[in-house]
């Protein structure tokens, strides 16, 4: 009975902890963030890269006195934001306080009426109107002024005791003559007008931001703060820049949002995935201008801002080797969910199993062992496709993705045709992947097709130390023939990082 009451007690304790908790949640102002894909792009997740500066403004705010609502939707206008009962939706949680940072324009210079998105605005800020039966909702509609729906969202927010902060739209990506377009006489310049109309916080972001890039240079912002295949949408450093300085321009205002703002904030960008590489010299960083891994030149076809390379394949090593010595063992320990392993070996694996290098796998992908004694101590050999079963299998316990591939072809072109080896390791490889449900490219019939189409004398200068090795030019052929390859996986997480450079 005793034990009843304790329980009910501490029950009691923890719906008033949470009730309390949640009631002084609610007396907190919010902020929210109302505007498109440079706002919060996707669901906010960072999806291709791509962020808005909506979803980190909060890490530079003291969460622990005002919350925040991102509630930008990428696609949308002034005019879409509302018709779709977004905005609607921010304002009936409004309360007096609460913040409403609006950024609005790059999706309103769109068609009026068409049957793909009908979203744009009149342009300015005037009182004019359009009368159009949609094509895309099959309603009748008044489309606006651009100024007009900004205007209307302002007073609605100041109607809720609320404080409306204008934003003017982040400057794309594009420049002309080292510098960055402002869209000061349109979207820029209207956001400006209806803030002074209405007497709001006007923050010319579009300036502030375009003057830091300029800063930076177009070579340094292109693959930083922006990505070259996308002008518009940032980086998760690009939309740190915008909302930092956002705040820095809340920080001189009369805004009371400016007693929220932290004096260090800590940014904590997302974090990298990472991409072991395991193999041997074909795919290792050998120090040797003579004898490049393509693993060496990988990078390059990666965006690096969002995943790190770790290139562990070492010159000499077999599957069997790269097992005993440990450096398998070494990748598995730093191995955490969602990180990637490439695999390739094959091309050591041929040699002695019982003398010299003592480097040699068994033959095929069975179970079949032999026992080696070297220095008094005996070694289990197993198959080439048991060790790279092994390393598949517990690459995938540790939640890790693995991709496997067959090695590379040597320069040796018996019968006039580079030399394969489809039936031996590129077949045991592929069988190890099938059996473990890994990815598999068989790199080595892909790159033999490509050196044949070029021919001997174009392939020659691939292999300045021996038919095996590649040198530098070598090494970044292959690795974009990976790139390319990991590209045509449709189900493979790593092709989202690859950026194969346009010709």
């Amino acid at each position: 009975m005793k034990s009843i009451k304790i329980l009910s007690v501490l029950c009691l304790t923890v719906l008033f902890f949470n009730f309390t908790s949640k009631q002084k949640d609610n007396t907190k102002p919010t902020v929210y963030t109302v505007g498109d894909s440079t706002v919060k792009n996707g669901r906010g997740d960072g999806s291709g890269g791509l962020w808005g500066w909506g979803d980190y403004i909060g890490q530079f705010l003291d969460t622990t006195k005002v919350r925040i609502e991102n509630h930008a939707l990428g696609g949308t206008s002034s005019r879409t934001f509302q018709d779709k009962g977004l905005w609607t939706a921010v304002l009936n949680k409004l309360k007096k306080g609460d913040y409403v940072l609006i950024q609005f324009g790059h999706n309103d210079d769109g068609p009026l009426n068409d049957t793909l998105r009908a979203r744009g605005t009149i342009k300015g800020i005037g009182d004019e109107t359009k009368e159009i039966d949609n094509l895309l909702t099959k309603k009748h509609e008044t489309v606006h002024s651009y100024g007009w729906y900004i205007q209307k969202v302002v007073q609605e927010a100041k109607s809720k005791g609320a404080i409306p902060i204008i934003c003017s739209p982040i400057p794309r990506n594009d420049w002309k003559e080292g510098k960055v377009p402002r869209n000061d006489k349109s979207y820029g310049l209207w956001a400006r007008q209806i803030a002074e109309k209405e007497k709001v916080t006007f923050i010319n972001l579009n300036e502030k931001m375009a003057v830091e890039m300029e800063k930076l240079g177009e070579q340094k912002v292109t693959g930083t703060y922006f990505y070259k295949k996308d002008h518009t949408h940032p980086s998760a450093k690009g939309a740190v820049l915008a909302a930092s300085l956002i705040t820095n321009e809340l920080k001189t205002s009369k805004i009371s949002l400016k007693n929220y703002i932290l004096k260090n904030p800590k940014i904590v960008l997302p974090a990298k995935k990472k991409v072991f590489l395991i193999g041997d010299s074909t795919m290792a960083n050998n120090k040797n201008e003579n004898a490049v891994g393509w693993g060496v030149a990988f990078p390059q076809y990666c965006d690096t801002t969002r995943i790190e390379i770790i290139n562990k394949a070492r010159g000499g090593r077999s599957t069997r080797t790269f097992e005993k010595e440990g450096l398998w063992t070494e990748v598995k320990n730093q191995l955490k969910a969602g990180d990637y392993v490439m695999i390739q070996f094959g091309h050591n694996d041929a040699g002695a199993i019982d003398k010299e290098k003592f480097r040699g796998s068994l033959k095929g992908n069975g179970d079949e062992t032999q026992q080696v004694v070297r220095d008094s101590l005996t070694e289990t050999v197993h198959t080439f496709g048991w060790y790279m079963q092994k390393f598949i299998r517990e690459a995938k316990e540790k939640g890790a993705i693995p991709i496997v591939l067959s090695q590379t072809p040597r320069n040796e072109w018996p019968n006039n045709k580079v030399e394969r080896r489809t039936d031996t390791y590129g077949n045991w490889s592929k069988i190890a992947a099938e059996r473990e449900k890994a990815f598999y490219i068989d790199l080595n019939e892909i790159v033999a097709q490509k050196y044949e189409n070029l021919g001997k004398e174009k392939v020659k200068p691939f292999f300045p130390k021996d038919h095996t090795h590649t040198g530098a030019e070598g090494a970044a052929f292959n690795a974009l023939t990976v790139a390319e390859s990991l590209k045509k996986i449709k189900d493979c997480g790593l092709r989202e990082y690859i950026e194969i450079p346009s010709k």
